[in-house]
C-alpha cells in the first residue's frame, strides 16, 4: 500500500524551509544591514529637524536640497574634477608617506640603537599639529600639488612607521635562528618570515594612515588651492553655500570609507592563513 503525502503538507514543509533560510540569511548578514538602516534613520531625523525648526538652507539644508546640489555638481562635471584632484593628492601622499615609513621603520625595527637616536626627533615632529605646519609647507613649496602631497605624506607617516617597527619586532627570535641555520638569505628571511609575521600590525597602521590621508589632503587644500574637495568647502563657506559644503563632506566620507574597505579587503586576502 502506497501512502501519498498531501500537497498541503509539502507546501507547509517548503514554506518552513524557506522561512528558516530567510532567518538564517538575516542572522548572517545583520551586521551589514545595520549600516544602511542607521543611515536611513539619520537622514530621516535630519529632515525632521529641518522641517520642525524651519532652518534656512545656509544654516542647515534639508536632505533633498543637498541631493539636488549633488546632482547639479555631478551633471556639470565640477564635482568629478575636484574629487579627482583630492584623490591624486591622497594617492601620491600615501605613496610617499607609507614608502618612507616602511623603509625607515624596518631599519629602526632591526636596530634599536638607531631608534633610540631618532625617536626624539620623530616624536617632536609629530607633536606639532599638522594645521600648524601646513601654512609653512605652502609657503615653502607653493600652493600647487607638491605642498598637498607633502602634508598628506606627513600625516600618514607616523602611524605607518610605528606599526612597521612594532611589526618587525614581533618576529620570534627563535624563528630567525632557524632561518639562519637553514642558510636563508636576508631577502628570504624578510619575504618568508618577517613580512608575514608583521602583516597583522602593518595593516592596523595602514587602516589609520588611509583615513588620515583624507584629512591631510583637505588640510593642505584649506591652506591654498584652486581645486579639490577642500577647496569646495572653502568656496561654500565664503559664499554661504552650505549645501555645497555638505556635498564635499559627503564625498570625503565616501572616499575615506572606500579606502578603509579596500585595506580591509587586502587584509582578508593576505591574512587568510591566520584565520585558518
Amino acid at each position: 500500500m502506497t501512502i501519498k503525502t498531501p500537497n498541503f503538507a509539502v507546501k507547509v514543509a517548503a514554506g518552513q524551509r524557506a522561512g528558516a533560510g530567510w532567518k538564517e540569511w538575516l542572522h548572517r548578514h545583520k551586521s551589514h544591514l545595520l549600516a544602511p538602516v542607521m543611515l536611513a534613520l539619520v537622514i530621516a531625523l535630519w529632515a525632521a529637524l529641518v522641517e520642525w525648526q524651519q532652518y534656512p538652507a545656509f544654516i542647515l539644508p534639508a536632505p533633498a536640497v543637498v541631493w539636488n546640489k549633488l546632482l547639479a555638481n555631478l551633471s556639470d562635471g565640477s564635482l568629478a574634477l575636484h574629487a579627482r584632484t583630492t584623490l591624486l593628492e591622497i594617492a601620491l601622499g600615501l605613496a610617499g608617506g607609507l614608502g618612507t615609513a616602511f623603509v625607515l621603520g624596518y631599519v629602526l625595527g632591526k636596530r634599536r640603537e638607531l631608534e633610540q637616536l631618532a625617536s626624539p626627533y620623530i616624536v617632536a615632529s609629530q607633536s606639532i599639529p599638522i594645521v600648524a605646519i601646513a601654512p609653512l609647507i605652502v609657503i615653502w613649496m607653493g600652493s600647487g600639488l607638491i605642498s598637498k602631497v607633502a602634508v598628506t605624506a606627513l600625516i600618514t607617516f607616523f602611524p605607518a612607521l610605528i606599526a612597521t617597527i612594532v611589526g618587525i619586532r614581533t618576529v620570534d627570535p627563535d624563528l630567525h635562528d632557524l632561518m639562519r641555520s637553514l642558510r636563508a638569505s636576508r631577502w628570504q628571511i624578510f619575504w618568508k618570515l618577517e613580512l608575514p609575521a608583521a602583516l597583522p600590525v602593518l595593516f592596523g597602521g595602514l587602516k589609520l594612515s588611509v583615513t588620515l590621508a583624507v584629512v591631510g589632503a583637505v588640510v593642505g587644500e584649506f591652506m591654498g588651492a584652486s581645486a579639490g574637495l577642500g577647496y569646495l568647502i572653502n568656496l561654500g563657506r565664503g559664499v554661504l553655500d552650505t549645501p555645497l559644503m555638505f556635498v564635499a563632506i559627503i564625498w570625503l566620507v565616501i572616499i575615506a570609507q572606500t579606502l578603509y574597505l579596500a585595506v580591509v579587503a587586502l587584509e582578508n586576502r593576505f591574512l587568510r592563513w591566520q584565520r585558518q
